[in-house]
């Protein structure tokens, strides 16, 4: 029978759980009308909330957790409060504001309270009845403290004693309390001590009703105790890393506990335990029906459901120094998991050093629960402890005692609080058993450094922590609250700042802004009305400077007012705007002036559009008065032409002339389109008139009315907008009409047409740009428009042909004009055939270098229209190429398939050149081109082939080698009078080639083969342009003759690719002596400049003395690759001559020079000679160099670095081929032994019965028996299909040899991939009668193959001798045919044999 926790009576000053909804635990007192929530028939439900389709985002509040929260009832000691004006109170405010960066952007975010009751009464417990310092803390709706002497207080809200349980003896006999905890009602309390006691309480009476001490080794302090949600089960972990489970019952009145070790801590010891728990709001949620709980070991975190069965469900690695502690939360959260539907899931945030990691935890079912990743936290600092303030806000404290605020989702830091003052309590001791004698692993005394789980707690949106004098709380401050304490600091900018944040939805640690989005905007919104209210008079007032100049006064409003004016535009509160801030700042013309010039920004990006008459009134005077004409213009026509005063701004705008401003007024005012057009166009007939430049303001006027019409025959508002659907129309009739009216306003009946006069004039091509834009209007494609064109052409024509006055620039432009417009689909214009052939002329007028590609694209349009269907066709070919207009002269030639003429066009027309080749490659290899016309352009590419390889040689060389190969050598005599054109050519031909040559494809195959006479040309030309490159060319490339080509390297004198050929040829001995003549030349430059220097050289930084290494290392390489293939005797004429020419330089600077410099000659010889040392017998190279003046003459010492280095080197390769020797002879004889054993295997015979006749074996001992290492047997005769002897090498087992093919892979590669798998038969009834000779099988045979080859291979030619012997004596006599080589059997390097090996190093 499970325990009975009904609640009994209370007594007067206890608290029943019942009640705590009701307690109110806020420092400063609710506002009645703001909390006054009207009352409402039904309920919303937790899916209603959930699933509401409103854009409200859930506050934190909602969902809250805490029922109360613990007050200061005297003075707050707060190090933000603004009532505290003590001195340390102001030096705390100021600490704070600098150790939090973000101070300024998300404000104060948590209130700093001391309970200083509470803390009164800890000090006095510990000094009237020795209680001792506090160790640990629990807190619900009441605070647990545990202390040093074992005693456990309890304080209500009012932070009023409620409870002093145990006594001082229970320190002596347990310990220090070490862990508490409250279970969900707050009726019970569990304590843990030091030496390992449990204890249960009941907090209602206050008595002690359970001791447990056999729940876990009691020499092994309690680091944790939990409640779960079950009453009657708890959990609790020890200094030993383990976990037991403690489950209460009463039964017969008699209370027991019985316990369970969930978790041993020989498996990984457990140093942080937080089971889930469920808060009042969340009751019916899927996780109640299983006890879940996290446990955090030094190395990983561990998720375990107690409840209904024990079973891990999830697991993590934490890694982190050793020092550290891991640290687990848990929170709800609301998940947006679709974007209309959210869900409530917990979340597990644990992590150690500075890494945070966050989980959902997904509970489909009691038997299905899922881990999903959110997100990790990495942190700048070490963290010992963190918790949950709300589902979006993290506080953590670091190693340094600095409290952090966090937002989870952006992982913002927003604000750092110093704790060093709180003196915060440390668990160390619990960790180290300090009190059970230090029996802990030294991994968990490591890590327990900083433990401290209970001294920090969170209690809903507050954060309990425990001083060793003390009880801080860190309550999360409202919004309302943190821009009151901005305000209070007069921290305007700053306050309206954060406003802002809270109305815009992007402020982090959002605590008491609850309900819909609109009514969350209005709270913030009616809250920044009344800062701006406050600060709008103290800007006026309080603010100013008092004295200065009027320079600073400006700079004050400049700075303030532009604010003010921004943050009540961005919450739309216009009323105020237009009201009391407009009013407050009239009483200041400065003020005034600044706020006036604010509201432009606003007014043009169209968030104030309409404005109080009174105020556009004032705006556009001020504006006035400061000549800020065009910034006035671009306001006025954006604004309500409702709020203008007509009068004024017309005034204005006529004397000014802000055209744009009276087009505005006449549009939107009066409706009128043709009245600013005409007024205004009076001006500009003025200014045409007089044949002058036209002024700056004149071409604006000009340029404005070009627009406005082109505006008004669109159907779009001038200057911004549309015009109104019912008016477009007769816009459009009316502006037409009136720009080709026949008088103007003037009424001067004498000119006929001014308004298209004057616009011509003015602008001729822009006018008929416009023109052009009107006629693609849908009013043109009607029968009317039609004639309204034509008649608008007729006109043009009339004016500007027929009459004089323009200037055949304009003249041109027009028939332009008259060219695309005939040259539309659509096009019914009709033009006079006279004029149509001025237009025609215009249009090709070689004479005129203007405008040339405008145009030909004119021509081009009318030609592709049909336009010149009436002319011949042969005169425009001819204009056209009068007047190079290539693409026209394309297009035409087109026609008549004549491509040799279109490349030619492509190859003068300079925009077009680069596209010549896709034309060439298009013809040749399109499918319907003749013979004759490729023919013609391939006989077109060859004579302009010179331009073609100006323009890019390479495509012009892949061009030819693609498709007229055989012209390659017709296209070198042709351009052997342009060498350098040549050069080109060649360079793009052979770089082509190379390309080909390179790759792999099969059409490489087919590559047509250069002459050798165009290959040779070539390496003349580089050796004329590029000498340098001859060489490389040579060893990459083939295709010369080796006699012409070496001539020619003789001729330029190119003394590398001179050497190269000879080496080639065969005549190594002329090739090194060209290249030991240019080693010589290089030394004695070398040598010379050495001796004419007056300063020291670096030698590594000398051009000269580079080269000669190079070309040492080159004739090195020379005299290795042909040492090989010469005797002594002639190895010592390539190798002696080389050392001398570097023993020269030695003589000749020795006793002369620094030393240096002979070292650095000597350390080049001594590359040289072991270099030499393989190819030269050592004595030889010895009495070479002791003969040498350049070093017989000194000491010894002066070449025993020389000598020994040269003894070195022989050592080495001497040791190393006697150990290659040695390897390979014991790898030779591991094989053999190996294939010998495989070989003398015994074979048994397990069937008595031919596997072919299928008879029995016969016992005459005559008659011989096959059998195969298979264990398939065989008569010979069977096998052999006659009597006479066959060799048995020859036989193969018939049944495998069937299923052979499909074997792909087995152990031995001897018995399943050959045929002729058989071995030497014997007669199974008689062995000592006719066994035939022993001898080798073929796989053996094969592996001495494979061994022979090896030793003949160039890398172990020196090894050849070795085992020649063995290798012949292995081989006679036998008479099986060599198999081929396996490629499966490899050689093996084995380990050296027993012989003592003595190094000659």
């Amino acid at each position: 029978m499970s325990e009975d926790f009904a609640t009994p009576t209370l007594p007067r000053r206890e608290i029943s759980p019942s009640t705590l909804g009701d307690l109110n635990f806020d420092i400063e007192e609710l506002d009645d009308k703001e909390f006054d929530l009207p009352t409402i028939d039904t309920p919303p439900t937790l899916e209603s909330i959930l699933n509401e389709t409103d854009d409200a985002s859930l506050s934190d509040e909602e969902f809250s957790s805490h029922l109360g929260y613990f007050q200061e009832t005297c003075e707050t000691t707060s190090i933000d409060s603004l009532e505290s004006h003590t001195r340390r109170e102001r030096k705390l405010s100021s600490q704070k504001e600098k150790k939090s960066p973000q101070f300024k952007i998300h404000g104060s975010i948590l209130r700093h309270v001391t309970l200083r009751g509470v803390s009164a009464q800890l000090q006095s417990a510990a000094e009237r009845v020795n209680a001792g310092k506090p160790t640990s803390m629990a807190v619900s709706s009441v605070i647990a403290v545990g202390t040093f002497h074992g005693i456990t207080l309890i304080f209500d809200p009012q932070q009023v004693l409620k409870w002093c349980l145990g006594t001082t003896e229970y320190g002596e006999k347990y310990g220090s309390v070490s862990a508490l905890a409250f279970n969900n009602d707050c009726s019970r309390l569990l304590a843990g001590y030091s030496r390992g006691e449990i204890t249960m309480w009941d907090l209602h009476k206050g008595k002690l009703i359970r001791t447990i001490s056999d729940a876990h080794p009691m020499q092994n302090a309690v680091l944790h105790i939990k409640f779960t949600d079950d009453p009657t089960l708890a959990l609790c972990s020890d200094s030993g890393g383990s976990v037991f489970e403690l489950n209460f019952k009463r039964v017969m009145g008699t209370r027991t506990c019985e316990t369970r070790c969930i978790f041993s801590g020989s498996r990984g010891e457990v140093c942080a335990v937080e089971p889930l728990r469920m808060t009042p709001h969340f009751r019916n949620h899927p996780s109640q029906e299983v006890c879940l709980v996290a446990l955090g070991t030094v190395t990983k975190v561990i998720a375990v459901t107690v409840r209904p069965s024990l079973r891990v469900w999830f697991t993590h690695a934490l890694r982190a120094d050793p020092d550290t502690l891991p640290v687990l939360s848990w929170q709800f959260v609301v998940i947006q998991i679709s974007s209309s539907t959210r869900i409530i899931d917990p979340v597990l945030a644990f992590g150690r050093q500075n890494t945070v990691n966050f989980f959902q935890v997904n509970f489909a079912s009691a038997e299905k629960i899922n881990f999903i990743p959110l997100q990790k936290l990495e942190l700048p600092y070490s963290f010992q402890n963190f918790a949950w303030l709300n589902s979006r806000t993290l506080v953590t404290l670091d190693v340094s005692e600095h409290l952090h605020v966090i937002d989870v989702k952006s992982n913002e830091e927003l604000e750092v609080l110093d704790l060093a003052d709180v003196q915060l309590v440390y668990g160390t001791t619990h960790f180290k058993g300090l009190a059970t004698g230090g029996n802990v692993s030294k991994a968990m005394a490591v890590a327990g450094e900083r433990a401290c789980y209970y001294s920090m707690s969170a209690f809903g949106s507050q954060l309990l922590i425990l001083g060793t004098k003390s009880i801080h709380v860190m309550t999360m401050r409202t919004w309302n609250e943190r821009i009151e304490f901005l305000v209070k600091q007069k921290m305007f900018t700053e306050a309206l700042s954060l406003a802002l944040s809270f109305y815009e939805e992007s402020a982090k640690a959002v605590s008491g802004l609850i309900g819909k989005k609109s009514q969350r905007k209005d709270l913030v919104a009616f809250k920044m009305l009344d800062i701006l209210s406050i600060y709008v008079d103290l800007i006026m007032t309080q603010l100013c400077p008092e004295r200065g100049k009027i320079e600073q006064l400006i700079h004050h409003y400049q700075e303030k007012i532009p604010l003010c004016v921004e943050y009540c535009v961005r919450v739309n509160k216009k009323d105020f705007l237009f009201g009391k801030m407009y009013e407050r700042f009239q009483t200041d013309p400065l003020a005034l002036g600044v706020f006036l010039e604010s509201l432009e920004t606003y007014i043009l990006d169209g968030r104030l559009r309409k404005m109080t008459p009174q105020l556009v009134k004032d705006f556009v005077n001020h504006f006035a008065e400061r000549k800020m004409f065009d910034a006035l213009e671009s306001c006025i026509v954006r604004l309500d032409i409702a709020d203008l005063d007509i009068h004024q701004v017309m005034t204005l705008c006529w004397d000014q002339g802000l055209f744009d401003a009276i087009i505005y007024v006449y549009n939107k005012g009066m409706l009128d389109y043709v009245t600013p057009f005409e007024e205004l166009m009076i001006n500009l007939q003025k200014a045409v008139k007089r044949g002058k430049q036209l002024t700056d303001d004149q071409i604006k006027l000009g340029n404005k009315l070009l627009v406005y019409i082109s505006c008004c025959l669109a159907g779009r508002a001038y200057p911004c907008g549309n015009i109104p659907e019912g008016l477009a129309s007769d816009v459009k009739y009316k502006v037409f009409q009136c720009v080709t009216s026949l008088h103007g306003k003037t009424g001067d009946d004498t000119e006929i047409y001014p308004y298209l006069k004057t616009l011509l004039h003015f602008d001729t091509r822009e006018f008929l740009n416009v023109l052009a834009l009107a006629f693609q209007e849908p009013e043109f494609s009607t029968d009317v428009g039609l004639s309204q064109k034509q008649r608008l052409v007729d006109i043009l024509l009339k004016i500007m042909v027929q009459s004089e006055g323009f200037l055949p620039t304009e003249i041109g432009a027009l028939f332009t004009f008259l060219a695309r417009q005939m040259a539309k689909q659509e096009n019914i214009i009709i033009v006079n055939r006279l004029l149509f052939e001025q237009v025609l002329e215009h249009l090709t007028n070689p004479g005129d270098d203007t405008r040339i590609e405008e145009r030909q694209q004119a021509l081009m349009e009318l030609i592709q229209a049909g336009g010149l269907a009436q002319v011949n066709e042969e005169r425009v070919l001819v204009l056209a190429e009068k007047a190079k207009f290539y693409r026209v002269c394309e297009y035409l030639y087109e026609k008549h398939q004549l491509y040799d003429k279109i490349l030619e066009c492509y190859l003068q027309d300079p925009s077009r050149k680069l596209q010549v080749f896709y034309f060439i490659e298009k013809i040749l290899n399109h499918p319907n081109r003749t013979l004759q016309e490729k023919k013609a352009l391939e006989d077109k590419i060859i004579t302009s082939i010179e331009q073609l390889v100006d323009i890019d040689n390479k495509r012009t060389s892949q061009i030819l080698l693609e498709f007229f190969p055989n012209q390659l050598l017709n296209v070198v005599k042709a351009l052997n009078n342009l060498p350098e054109i040549l050069y080109q050519f060649l360079q793009g031909l052979f770089s082509n080639k190379e390309l080909n040559t390179s790759t792999s494809t099969p059409s490489n195959k087919d590559a047509p083969m250069v002459d050798p006479v165009v290959v040779e040309t070539y390496i003349e030309l580089m050796c004329q342009y590029d000498l340098n490159q001859v060489h490389n060319y040579l060893k990459r490339a083939d295709g010369y003759r080796l006699e012409e080509t070496l001539e020619i390297c003789r001729k330029y004198n190119a003394m590398e690719a001179t050497a190269f050929l000879l080496e080639r040829a065969g005549d190594i001995h002329g090739a090194f002596n060209i290249m030991l003549e240019g080693l010589r030349t290089k030394i004695k430059e070398v040598t010379e400049e050495i001796l004419g220097a007056t300063d020291t050289l670096q030698l590594d930084y000398l051009l000269s003395w580079n080269e000669l290494q190079t070309r040492l290392l080159v004739i090195i390489q020379l005299c290795q690759r042909n040492s090989n293939k010469m005797n002594q005797e002639e190895r010592e004429m390539l190798w002696f001559p080389l050392l001398e020419a570097m023993l020269v330089p030695q003589r000749q600077l020795r006793g002369r020079v620094n030393v240096s410099y002979l070292n650095a000659f000597k350390e080049q010889t001594r590359h040289l000679l072991n270099n030499m040392m393989g190819y030269i017998s050592l004595p030889a190279i010895l009495q070479r160099v002791v003969q040498d003046p350049a070093y017989n003459t000194g000491k010894f010492g002066e070449i025993r670095e020389l000598i020994m280095g040269m003894f070195e080197t022989y050592n080495y390769e001497k040791t190393l081929l006697a150990t290659t020797t040695k390897l390979l002879n014991d790898d030779l004889h591991k094989q053999l032994r190996h294939l010998c054993q495989s070989a003398n295997q015994a074979l048994i015979n397990h069937n008595e019965i031919c596997s072919f006749c299928l008879n029995q074996l016969d016992s005459d001992e005559n008659v011989e028996i096959l059998i195969f290492r298979c264990g398939h047997v065989y008569h010979a005769s069977c096998l052999s299909g006659k009597d006479g002897d066959e060799d048995v090498a020859n036989y193969s087992c018939i049944k495998c040899s069937r299923h052979q093919r499909h074997i792909n892979n087995v152990d031995h590669a001897r018995i399943s991939y050959r045929r002729n798998t058989a071995h030497p038969p014997f007669k199974s009834r008689a062995r000592t009668s006719s066994f035939k000779e022993a001898r080798l099988n073929a796989q053996q045979l094969q592996a001495l193959e494979f061994l022979r080859k090896i030793q003949k291979s160039h890398r172990t030619s020196l090894f050849e001798d070795l085992i020649q012997d063995g290798s012949k004596k292995t081989l006679t006599g036998s008479p099986v045919k060599r198999a081929a080589l396996d490629d499966t059997l490899k050689l093996n390097l084995a380990p050296a044999g027993n012989e003592n090996f003595q190094s000659e190093f």
